[in-house]
């Protein structure tokens, strides 16, 4: 396949999108010189037929459409071809793709004067009566996030004791909680926004997620001063943008730094392809993709696992795009070892993460 290189744009014409069509029908092998014809080089966006390609050798550098869905899909396994491009290429990439040598010099390590507070404390304010297993898992990606503690508040207070009773429970509110480093607020808090409200007045790192998207104030996150890591998946992305879901899993690129500029916030996104945009100061900074991952992570409350070890890492000091694409990276790896090929609960996947951390640096 070369009907369209990587300068092709808004998709194929009537007769390249028949051929297309015709190779769709067909059970040969298909290998694409670069990249597939159809998809949009530098967005991953697929606008029409494309070409469906087992094998894609690309030459010089990788490019967003090998990395990001929904192009991705259609790259199938990508070999990549150096040509001796290195000097030309641009020196700050749109992308990168941080592996397990970049995570492992980014993972917090206690040292020998290291004590519970001085690794970092951080503060989860999630559950509710009817979703108190959202505070659960948030406070099982916590305490294998690599701080120090976990302070939980919230109404599930009795449930993550049961599992976990290292957790420092309060039931006085996020301001009278005790000191922390960092806040992950929102996964399974139902309408209760007055605690999404008053941790955003803290000035400490914040991580929101689930309900506290949808209750936090644009302008309270805007206005904030201390870093904050939004963590949507398409559904909730879309949402904030106010355009439909099938606009952000289309143009996922295009989706998270759109957000990031919004809410003047890193943005983690969710979904099939996971990206990291932003961070105050470094909007024109590469979006990180992540590279590890499964389709079993598609399962409920995978999400306030990821959340909860995201928290961890920015209380024990990473900035939110470090800590950011690195729990992205852990808990890709993590569900991967969990499933093996299997379903996989999100409980199977917080347990996995020790595993994953060990393995990144072998």
């Amino acid at each position: 396949d070369g009907i369209v290189g990587i300068g092709g744009r808004g998709g194929l014409r009537p007769k390249a999108a028949r051929l297309a069509e015709l190779v769709a029908e067909g059970d040969a092998a298909v290998v694409a010189v670069d990249l597939p014809s159809g998809v949009e080089a530098d967005t991953g966006e697929v606008r029409g037929p494309a070409i469906r390609a087992d094998l894609t050798v690309t030459f010089g550098t990788h490019k967003p459409a090998h990395l990001i869905d929904p192009a991705r899909e259609y790259a199938g396994s990508v070999r990549l071809v150096d040509i001796g491009l290195g000097p030309e290429l641009p020196r700050t990439p749109v992308l990168e793709s941080p592996q397990h040598a970049e995570i492992a010099a980014l993972l917090p390590v206690p040292g020998a004067e290291s004590d519970k507070y001085r690794r970092g404390v951080v503060g989860i304010a999630a559950g509710s009566a009817r979703y108190p297993g959202a505070a659960v898992l948030a406070v099982a990606g916590a305490l294998r996030g690599g701080a120090g503690a976990v302070r939980y508040v919230g109404a599930a207070g009795e449930a993550v004791l049961a599992r976990f009773p290292e957790t420092l429970v309060s039931d006085r509110g996020p301001a009278k909680a005790g000191r922390v480093q960092a806040w992950v607020v929102g996964p399974g808090a139902g309408e209760d926004a007055g605690p999404v409200a008053e941790v955003l007045t803290a000035e400490v790192p914040v991580l929101l997620d689930a309900d506290g998207l949808r209750l936090a104030e644009r302008d309270a996150v805007r206005a904030r001063t201390a870093p904050t890591l939004l963590t949507p998946h398409a559904g909730e992305a879309a949402a904030l943008l106010g355009v439909s879901r099938e606009e952000v899993e289309g143009a996922r690129l295009t989706a998270v730094r759109e957000l990031a500029a919004r809410y003047r916030a890193t943005v983690l996104l969710k979904g099939s392809t996971t990206l990291v945009a932003g961070e105050r100061g470094e909007l024109e900074a590469p979006v990180r993709v992540n590279a590890t991952g499964t389709p079993w992570l598609a399962t409920a409350g995978s999400g306030d696992v990821l959340s909860g070890l995201a928290g961890s890492l920015l209380a024990a000091g990473l900035s939110a795009r470090d800590a950011g694409s690195t729990a992205a990276h852990l808990h890709g790896l993590a569900g991967r070892l969990a499933a093996r090929g299997a379903p996989v609960g999100a409980h199977d996947v917080a347990e996995a993460i020790p595993r994953a951390w060990r393995s990144v640096g072998e």
